[in-house]
């Protein structure tokens, strides 16, 4: 005959499956709810456009826009790639210079005098007023539009990176000094990985600046480009297809805002792990 603790322990068992069950549904219901308030919004601003009498040139419904987007397929992709590879470019040079200028300022307190006042002034100029410069002094081709996009995502990297590896805990260090391990392996093993989670939290505002700033490049001059579109179809009074081209950069922004998530998940397993991201995000 079972004794009273093993039948606790059973029925602790059979309920134990309850709570975990809800916890399930209430999150896919949790991330649904975003997909069903965005589905909302789409009805709502279709039937305004068609029954609240806002005129198209003011307004275009959500169906027009992609019937307009249908007709113009064949010319839109390539206008889509060069954007795509000035952002991508624009957002590789900024870590490539960034990452390495912020491990000098944390380990050279001169670097760090002398270049955060610069850094805080750059990032203080408007880039449209900086656009027009950028372009005289590269040219209209590409190679501004990913400069101006580089230059528009630096900032956060810096700042970002560098509180990254200014937080590591004084204990940590203490120890790897009690240890006698060498400077660099001390950033390789300890500063480094502690860094990662600031570093890719800095990546993902970077990717979005770049994007901003290479249609800011696109729009200052250029003659192929999302940004390119955008006023080209205003000065036609297409506003349809400006919708449109506005759509497309917002999924370009959300696809790469994503495959840096997926990439922070690559290089920082135990980060994911934890949840943090999920709190964050």
């Amino acid at each position: 005959m079972p004794r009273k603790s093993e039948i606790s322990l059973a029925a602790g068992l059979i309920e134990a499956p309850s709570p975990t069950l809800s916890s399930r549904i209430g999150r896919q219901a949790s991330e649904g709810a975003p997909i069903a308030v965005f589905a909302a919004l789409l009805v709502i601003w279709e039937l305004s456009c068609r029954y609240g009498g806002i005129p198209r040139w003011l307004l275009p419904a959500p169906t027009l826009i992609i019937s307009e987007m249908w007709v113009a397929r064949e010319s839109l992709p390539s206008h889509i790639l060069v954007t795509l590879v000035e952002v991508v470019a624009g957002f590789f040079a900024a870590v490539a210079v960034g990452i390495p200028l912020s491990v000098l300022i944390v380990l050279s307190s001169f670097v760090r005098k002398v270049t955060y006042p610069v850094l805080v002034m750059l990032q203080s100029l408007p880039k449209v007023a900086l656009a027009p410069i950028i372009l005289l002094w590269v040219g209209y081709g590409p190679g501004s539009k990913v400069l101006i996009a580089a230059v528009t995502a630096f900032f956060p990297i810096i700042i970002n990176t560098t509180a990254g590896l200014q937080a590591v805990p004084e204990e940590l260090l203490q120890l790897s000094r009690s240890l006698e391990a060498p400077t660099l392996k001390v950033f390789w093993k300890v500063r480094l990985p502690f860094a990662m989670p600031y570093v890719f939290s800095g990546m993902k505002v970077s990717m979005a600046l770049s994007l901003i700033g290479a249609v800011v490049g696109e729009f200052v001059g250029a003659n192929r480009g999302l940004g390119y579109l955008i006023l080209t179809y205003s000065s036609t009074m297409n506003p349809a297809l400006v919708f449109g081209a506005m759509v497309l950069l917002a999924l370009m922004g959300i696809v790469l805002f994503y495959v840096v998530c997926a990439a922070e998940r690559v290089f920082c397993p135990w980060y994911a792990a934890s949840g943090a991201r999920d709190r964050v995000l």
